[in-house]
């Protein structure tokens, strides 16, 4: 097991689950429909992305390789894709203009999908 990767898979799985719940309870009056749905897209990757920590921590031991990089990857990727879809859903009820985050959105999905390549790879190259 590697304690770090599962803490850090948990913790995303904590702020998807109250993110949910503020998106469905506080945000419903607020934003426009297209937002909120847009919100809860960033939940469900966020907390698809702790769920794949979580398994890949708590079976660290299984693999022949290092998840360090595969790990970091997803950690910033998720940040980087649900952190500023969340801000870009919110931001009519701020003064601020985020459009300069639209670009980073698909900088973080590319950082998972990078990921879960080097995962691949990672499996592919190593015998069993």
């Amino acid at each position: 097991m590697n304690k770090k990767i599962v803490v850090t898979g948990v913790i995303l799985i904590v702020i998807a689950i109250i993110l949910g719940a503020f998106g469905a309870h506080g945000l419903r009056e607020l934003v426009s429909v297209e937002k909120l749905a847009t919100f809860e897209v960033g939940v469900r990757y966020e907390m698809y992305a702790g769920i794949i920590l979580l398994i890949f921590g708590l079976n660290a031991d299984k693999f022949s390789f290092s998840l360090k990089w595969i790990s970091n990857l997803i950690l910033v990727g998720i940040i980087l894709f649900s952190g500023s879809i969340y801000l870009l859903s919110v931001q009519e009820l701020t003064s601020m203009n985020l459009k300069f985050l639209g670009p980073i959105t698909p900088v973080g999905g590319s950082l998972m999908i990078a990921g879960c390549t080097v995962l691949i790879v990672q499996l592919l190259r190593k015998p069993s």
